[in-house]
Parts: structure tokens; sequence; C-alpha cells
């Protein structure tokens, strides 16, 4: 069976030589560019990438069903730039493609760090992800963020983790908040929902309490309330936002 690797990006230099170093052993890599700035393309050549360029960002869904358009294998691996797949994971992947005992799709455990420092509570472990999936059974859906893959039969586990190195820095963190939180807003005007001062006051002290406290934040150190606040901050705005959009302030 052929494996095709699918990576989304912009402006990922310090991050995209990993990822597909990692995957090196796949039949092909397509990586969809949205226009960066730096050397993420060059360097995505330089790895054995196929690079496409598109010319605009229609959000992370869309995105990542043109990159699956492009795919030729049977079997898609889907990455983010930040993540890379270690060898054990890797031979975990072909084992199951080439016997994958009627499953159609398969969730990774990943394993995410977060400011330095390997997150195992706050919701983060084990964090199953659907990302290895029959090319003929999946689409993502078209959620401008937060989107999902929408498979159509079984789906399976494997055990070994994905790694993922979701923020290096607090500018990194505030920069990610400020920009899904605006597109979290974005959706729920386009669903015809919105928001309040509020249910942005409540929900934002929800979602701290949740990663704190319900889901043992507590447990990853000063790292983990940085992350339960940062949830809450976004939650907070996501809300915000919506109810400015809906008021015609903009958000």
């Amino acid at each position: 069976m052929k494996l095709s690797v699918v990576v989304i990006t912009k402006d990922e230099e310090a991050a995209i030589g990993r990822c597909l170093d990692s995957v090196r052993w796949a039949d092909e890599i397509v990586v969809l560019d949205s226009g960066s700035t730096d050397r993420t393309v060059e360097i995505a050549r330089e790895h054995g990438a196929r690079v496409e360029v598109s010319a605009d960002w229609p959000g992370f869904g869309p995105q990542k069903n043109r990159a699956l358009a492009l795919a030729g294998g049977e079997w898609v691996l889907s990455l983010d730039a930040d993540e890379w797949v270690p060898e054990d994971l890797a031979a975990e992947i072909r084992a199951a493609i080439a016997a994958p005992d009627g499953h159609v799709g398969f969730e990774l455990p990943r394993s995410s760090s977060f400011c330095g420092r390997e997150m195992r509570h706050s919701g983060w472990w084990p964090d199953h992800i659907l990302r290895l999936f029959r090319r003929d059974a999946a689409r993502f859906s078209e959620d401008i963020v937060h989107e999902r893959v929408l498979l159509d039969g079984r789906v399976g586990r494997l055990t070994r983790p994905l790694r993922h190195e979701s923020f290096v820095s607090l500018h990194e963190v505030v920069d990610k908040m400020n920009r899904y939180s605006t597109a979290g807003a974005q959706m729920r005007v386009m669903r015809g929902k919105g928001g309040s001062v509020g249910a942005a006051v409540a929900r934002g002290l929800w979602a701290f309490v949740r990663t704190y406290v319900l889901r043992a934040g507590f447990l990853d150190g000063r790292e983990g309330f940085v992350l339960a606040v940062a949830n809450a901050e976004g939650t907070y705005y996501r809300y915000l936002k919506a109810w400015l959009a809906r008021r015609g302030r903009g958000s």
C-alpha cells in the first residue's frame, strides 16, 4: 500500500525540516504552502517533498482538503509542521497499513510539549487524534479552525505516540490564541451564534477550571497553570469577539 504524507504550511522554516525528515520513509510527501515569506518552501523541497503553493488561505479544513486532493497514495498520514514521527511509530504505521484488519483509519496518541515541558495532564495526554486514513474514505470538515477528519468506516488505534512541539515561547502562545479566537468567533457568527460579556467570562472561567482542576493541569507545574490561563483567555476572547462582531464592531 502506498502512503502519502500531507502537510500544510505557512512560515514554518524552524520546524518543517524535522517533520519531513521523520517521514522520509513514506512513498510520497506533499506540502501545500499558503504563501510563506521565509525558507519553508525551499527547505521542504530540499527534504524531498513535492511542494504546491495556494494563492489564498480559506481556513484549516478547506486547505487540508486541498492537500488531501493532491495525495496519490491509498493511505494518507496528515501532519502539522510542528509534529514528527519517531521510528517506533513509523514501524507501527507501516505495519497497520500493510494489514489494516478492516480499519480505514487509525487514531494516534500525541505527546505534546508546551514552552519546553512535555505535558502529561491538562487534557493533552493521551491526545488521540485521527491522522492516518484511507484517502478514499476520508475528508476534513470545512471548519476554518479546529477542523476534524470525517471518516466512513472502522477506526483503530495505534500505541506509539506522535510527537508535537506545540509552543516554544509565550509569544507563540499569545499569537496563536489571538488568531484562533478570531477564527472561532467567525465560525460562531457564520453559524448564527453570537456571544456576550457574561458568556465570555463564564466560558473563560470554565475553560480554566476544566484544564487546571478537572484535567489535573496542576500536575504539569507552572506550565500547566500558564496553559490553563491561555485556554481561558482564548475562550473568553472567542465569545467576546463574536459578541462584538454581531454588533458590527469587528473582532
